[in-house]
Parts: structure tokens; sequence; C-alpha cells
């Protein structure tokens, strides 16, 4: 994987960030982009800013759990595509600063995580349902026509962004990424992304803004070379939410398994990638406790299993064995069993050599490990080393990972 050499390399290291959609659809708590699915009048809709008043918000409790999680960086979606904004806008009314609330959302945030050393990263969408000058062309995630009074203006509506962007990158203290979402406009323009980088040269940007940017943005299951591929080369934050239905809040969400999400998690960050794993909070800016739940349960996995994603690269050159991953650091190879095994032994043809040592990292327990010449690979008998009896019951809800520990001389480097 290659650095960006500057201060973005802190993405690099980091691996694992809390998303976080909030907005006025937390009310209704149907789902994110609920004014477009249900088709509500915006007029209708606005109305939600007059019931906006989170009085549990609290920022430091978030970081809490995102931590207690093990992610390392938390990225705010500080305006969705209804156009409702979080933060002490001059560029529209329609901010939290109008809401019964009348507080300030992102300068809460923003000031618990420099007080805490943790990374603050900005969601923008550049779809916007509000603002009268959005230039419409009749594409997914847009109204399905302008209101009758809108003023469709491409640059009048790119002044807009740019005015915001400006807002979000000076006013709040060091900002470690803009994650653009949805610019159906086509519109190419680098100068955006040039001035995020001279305000905030820490800053990540995605590629779904006005130019490629930094890095890639798999979501869920939609890009399915994701599963196949066996390692990022280019940097990858793959996002998914641990609800099925809805990224925002949603009352009678189908959540994700745990089991599920931690291999989704491995799946990426064994290729090298970033995971970006949302919550939606409540109206009342409290998380729900089914997700809290969730993050606890990921969190002592990844307490565990850190090792084997903290500055290692894949390894999976190694085997021909796809139903596994493997990462290194020096001479220390993890194998992960990201697909659920189907029998208690890991098979790593060809790779033949002996460990000094195998453990189990979710456990700490010693793997029993030989080099063999198996019945099911008597074609060219080639021994290979095979790590036996894993407690696969005990653990059948977490990805197992194996540390083997070699002699420095039986590697190459």
């Amino acid at each position: 994987m290659k650095k960006f050499n500057d201060a973005r390399d802190w993405f690099l290291d980091a691996r694992f960030g809390m998303f976080v959609h909030w907005g006025l659809y937390a009310i209704e708590a149907w789902h994110e982009q609920d004014q477009m699915r249900r088709d509500i009048p915006r007029a209708q809709y606005s109305k939600l800013i007059n019931q906006f008043n989170p009085t549990q918000f609290d920022p430091d409790a978030w970081i809490d759990l995102a931590q207690q999680a093990g992610m390392r960086y938390i990225c705010f979606t500080t305006k969705h595509l209804d156009g409702f904004c979080l933060w002490d806008t001059k560029q529209t009314d329609f901010n939290v600063m109008n809401s019964p609330y009348q507080r300030d959302v992102l300068a809460q945030l923003a000031q618990a995580c420099q007080k805490r050393d943790f990374p603050l990263c900005l969601y923008y969408s550049c779809v916007d349902w509000h603002h009268p000058n959005y230039p419409y062309r009749n594409q997914s995630h847009e109204l399905n026509i302008p209101e009758p009074d809108d003023q469709p203006d491409l640059q009048i509506y790119l002044d807009f962004v740019r005015a915001q962007i400006r807002e979000l990158c000076t006013n709040y203290g060091p900002i470690h990424g803009i994650w653009w979402d949805i610019n159906q406009t086509d519109h190419q323009d680098e100068s955006f992304n040039d001035m995020i980088r001279q305000l905030q040269p820490a800053a990540v940007i995605n590629n779904r803004g006005f130019d490629p940017g930094d890095f890639g943005t798999p979501e869920r299951d939609w890009d399915a070379s994701v599963k196949t591929s066996l390692e990022f080369t280019e940097p990858t934050e793959a996002c998914n939410s641990v609800g099925y239905e809805s990224w925002g809040y949603r009352k009678d969400e189908d959540y994700f398994t745990t089991e599920f999400l931690i291999r989704d998690i491995d799946n990426i960050l064994a290729k090298n990638g970033n995971y970006l794993l949302n919550v939606g909070p409540k109206a009342d800016g409290t998380i729900p406790e089914q997700a809290t739940n969730i993050l606890h349960d990921i969190g002592r996995w990844i307490k565990q299993t850190w090792p084997a994603f903290n500055h290692t690269i894949p390894a999976n050159e190694l085997t021909e064995n796809r139903e596994v991953l493997l990462t290194r650091k020096d001479q220390t190879i993890y194998v992960h069993l990201t697909k659920r095994p189907i029998i208690s032994s890991v098979l790593l043809k060809p790779f033949a050599k002996l460990p000094q040592k195998a453990t189990l990292l979710n456990t700490g327990q010693p793997v029993e490990f030989a080099v063999e010449h198996l019945p099911n690979a008597h074609i060219g008998k080639i021994p290979q080393l095979r790590l036996r009896n894993l407690p696969l019951e005990a653990l059948s809800n977490e990805v197992i990972i194996i540390k083997l520990e070699f002699d420095k001389n039986t590697l190459p480097t």
C-alpha cells in the first residue's frame, strides 16, 4: 500500500472508524432518505426542524463507545441529502441553530474530539433537497421534481457548497477528512479539494466529490470485487451500517448479526483497507441500545485481534487456501478464518514451514500444528502446515485469528 507521505498518513494507521448518520430523519425514525422515499413535500418535511431538540446529545459518550469498539476516528454527517445542517452555517437558515436545540452540534463534537485527540472527519452531501438552486438532473437520490419556486442553477449552488466547505474547514479546528457523497451533477473541479488541502493538510478526501480524491469507498456489498480481491493496492475505506434497512436511526431496524459484521470487517482490514461502521443516533442524541451492544461485542474481538491488523501487510501469496486470509509483520504471520470454517483444521498448502509458536489471538491459547502429507493432497505428495483442533464452536460468532511466530531465518524478508 502506498503512503501519502504527509499528514494524511494517520488514516492508513487508524484503519477502523465510526460513521454517524444523524439529522431530522431521526425524528420519524424510518430512514435517512425519508423525504425522498416517502415522497414527503419539502414544506412538510422542513417542519421537523421545529421538533429537533436532542437534549441527551453527549459527544463524549459517542467517542467512549467508538473507543470501546476499537475505533480510532469518527466521520459525522454535517449535512445529509435533506439539506439540514448540524452546524452554525451562515449559508442557509435550515440549520440546527434555528431548531429548539439552538446549539452547534458540530462545535460540540469537534471540541470533544480535540480534547481527546480523536480524529474527526466530516460527511457532506452534494445533493441537497432543500436548496432552491440545486441543479436537478432527474437522477437517483434526487427528488422527483423540483419545487415550483426552485431555480436550479449549477454555479449558484456550487458557490453555496464552496462556502459551506470553507466554513467546515475553517471554524472547527483540525479536520481529518471530508467524505463527499452523491455528486450527481458530474461536475469536476479540483479546486474544491485543493481548498480543503490548503485549509486542512491532514484531511483525507474520498472519491465521491468533484475529483477522484484520496481513497475509494466501496459500500455495503455492492462491489463484488471487495470479496474476491486479495489486497487493496490503493487507499480504500469500505463502509457499512449496523442496520440492514437504514443508516439513520430506525425504530424497527433489522440489525446485522455481530458475526456478519466481524467477518465483513476482517475481510477489509486483512486486505489493507479501512472500515467505517455506521450507527444512527436517536432523535434525543443517544445511540440505540442494540447498536451499542453490537459495538461492544466487536470491540472485545478487536481488542484481542488488533495485532493482526496493526502495521501488517497482506501475505496471501503464501497459500493456495482461499478460505483464509493472511497478514504479516516481520517474522509473524496471522491466519484469518474470515469465512466460516467447516473443519477444525486450517491447511496452508503449499506453505510447509514450522513455526516456533502458534497462538489463538482470540483467547491466548496455544494452537496445535504440524507439517504433514495429507490424504486429500496425495497427488504430488506435497507437505503443508496444518493448524489443528481449533475451537470452532466456542468462537462461532467471530473470526478466528491464529498468530504464527517464526525464526528470523525461516521466512524471507
